[in-house]
């Protein structure tokens, strides 16, 4: 690839820094992220003017643009640390992020108070079971039969008024 002209690669960073405004704003293309990937498109150059290249001798090169490339990240991650979301997926994500707690949070309520009730229900079986067990023995003929109420005492039940 050759080189560009110094009115070319200024017309290109223009467009570069333009694109970059739109896309931090939250103006995206269909399908499109907050990236260099999606600014390189929008702004109409190549991807690979953001990135460090490798002379034929080992040496690194900056890429055309490395240093919008740079910015762009610096300001991507300003405006993140700031809570703003440009791309919408990201609040998407963040938002099923958020629910996804709240429902573990709901799951582990509910599997609490299963084991609250699973306790109070083999609890109150027993309860039943023994009482089953004692009227089946106060049914039974030879039970013993149940001491009289002495005669003349008025018995009550329930409270006394």
């Amino acid at each position: 690839m050759g080189r560009i002209s110094d009115a070319d690669r200024t017309r290109n960073e223009e467009a570069i820094r333009a694109a970059m405004d739109r896309l931090l704003r939250g103006e995206l293309p269909p399908g499109g992220r907050c990236d260099l990937k999606t600014l390189a498109a929008e702004a109409g150059v190549t991807r690979t003017g953001f990135y460090s290249k490798k002379d034929r001798d080992g040496s690194v090169r900056e890429g055309s643009y490395q240093h919008l490339a740079d910015e762009f990240i610096r300001r991507l991650a300003a405006l993140r640390e700031a809570g703003e979301m440009v791309d919408p997926r990201d609040a998407q994500i963040e938002r099923l992020k958020d629910q996804n707690a709240e429902l573990k949070s709901r799951v582990t309520d509910r599997d609490e108070t299963i084991e609250e009730l699973t306790v109070f229900k083999k609890l109150a079986l027993s309860r039943l079971a023994a009482q089953h067990d004692e009227i089946r023995q106060l049914r039974h003929p030879k039970a013993t039969p149940l001491m009289a109420v002495p005669k003349g005492r008025a018995v009550t039940i329930g409270p006394r008024d």
